[in-house]
């Protein structure tokens, strides 16, 4: 299943999408071996970073563009448990990122890809030496999402192109054989 099918999502403009896999640990679960609700946001969490590496836009690179990007809104919906043992897929979406970045978020079955959970983040950037909202994103992160759709555009060209070319079968010698020396 794509990502953009597992977000349930359009797939005409190129918007970040990064999905990571992992086990729930013990650590993680109640006495029931189901996962303690407030885990989940850590899971969103590692999907988010994974988007974020994508863009070259953690929260490193947040802080050396002269940002914080502070979690303002988070939204969870419960349909399943997630068990001890069982391996989750997270997927997360850059939904937003004109004047604020909010994500979508799926967690399924890895297995059976049957949805545990959604839900969604919104983050706005602060800047660090006024502390002061920035009502829009700042350029820094337009500038590092359009770097990365221009990426994605060209690898999708290069792809259709490749795709489009006629297959040529390698010449053969008299005996049959393609270019190898069998001697």
């Amino acid at each position: 299943m794509s990502e953009q099918t597992a977000m349930n999502q359009p797939t005409e403009t190129p918007m970040p999408t990064a999905t990571v896999e992992m086990e729930v640990p013990f650590h993680d679960v109640d006495m029931m071996e189901v996962a303690w609700h407030g885990h989940y946001v850590r899971y969103l969490e590692i999907a988010r970073c994974k988007l974020l590496d994508m863009l070259d836009y953690n929260y490193s690179q947040m802080r050396e563009s002269g940002f914080a990007w502070p979690v303002i809104d988070l939204r969870l919906r419960y349909a399943g448990p997630a068990r001890f043992g069982q391996r989750i897929a997270i997927t997360a979406r850059l939904r937003e990122w004109e004047n604020r970045l909010k994500l979508d978020y799926v967690i399924r079955d890895a297995e059976s890809g049957k949805r545990l959970t959604r839900g969604y983040s919104v983050q706005v950037a602060v800047g660090l030496e006024d502390g002061e909202m920035l009502l829009a994103s700042p350029r820094v992160l337009a500038d590092r999402l359009m770097n990365w759709q221009a990426i994605q555009l060209s690898e999708q060209q290069s792809t259709e192109m490749s795709e489009a070319l006629p297959k040529v079968a390698p010449e053969k010698d008299a005996n049959g054989h393609t270019g190898v020396s069998h001697s």
